[in-house]
């Protein structure tokens, strides 16, 4: 799954440290999810969301399986 969240954090000039401050998550989890190696809990991806003004669609963009 691919996200903006490095491009939204970017956007606010906080650093991974301080989002991760503000969600109550490490800063090493903010940097797998800025490079597609985690996916967030659905309570971390509300977090997110709600902190960014934005839905979870918005910042989260499933992509399904060419079949």
């Amino acid at each position: 799954m691919k996200n903006r969240l490095e491009e939204l954090r970017k956007a606010r000039g906080i650093t991974q440290e301080e989002l991760a401050a503000l969600l109550e998550v490490s800063r090493q989890t903010i940097s797998s999810l800025e490079k597609g190696r985690y996916n967030p809990s659905i309570l971390l991806a509300f977090k997110i969301a709600r902190y960014f003004g934005q839905s979870i669609e918005d910042i989260f963009l499933y992509e399904e399986d060419a079949q």
